[in-house]
């Protein structure tokens, strides 16, 4: 299943994305920073590559929910963005190992599952204040959070 491809300097480039098995979360990178600090980026998949995606308005939504709920939680998360193929989402933390990213991370969905309303859903704090669902992003949202057991499984069997 793997073809040889040059090494690429985006490190998902080299990920062989028909190989993983979505829903799933894993190390993406490690940056060490000058004053000693480490940057650790996750791969938030919630949908199997080059099969199924999540609605624009669910990602904007989703990014929203989780990028002010899981600063409620945590002081070290830097960055909680999409990917552009709307697989799922980038989260670049200060020193999380994912044994702590974990938990922090769905009980952050918890929250959102349990949210009124998208915050910053408007046109004064928000580039596209109209392009939300919260019902959407619940959805999506519920979806991964009930396939927990599955985050920590990245490769399918036998890759």
């Amino acid at each position: 299943m793997t073809e040889q491809h040059e090494q690429m300097n985006v490190e998902s480039f080299n990920l062989d994305h028909r190989a993983v098995a979505a829903p799933y979360v894993r190390i993406a990178d490690r940056k060490r920073l000058p004053g000693g600090d480490e940057l650790v980026k996750y791969d938030v998949r919630f949908t199997q590559p080059n099969t199924e995606h999540l609605a624009t308005e669910a990602i904007h939504s989703i990014e929203h929910l989780v990028a002010e709920k899981m600063r409620d939680r945590t002081d070290a998360l830097i960055d909680f963005s999409p990917m552009g193929c709307r697989t799922g989402f980038y989260a670049i933390t200060l020193g999380l190992e994912q044994a702590e990213f974990l938990p922090i991370l769905e009980a952050t969905l918890r929250d959102v599952l349990d949210a009124d309303a998208v915050p910053a859903a408007n046109e004064v704090q928000c580039g596209w204040g109209a392009h939300h669902t919260l019902e959407g992003a619940k959805d999506a949202v519920r979806r991964f959070v009930d396939a927990r057991a599955e985050w920590e499984t990245v490769m399918r069997d036998g890759e």
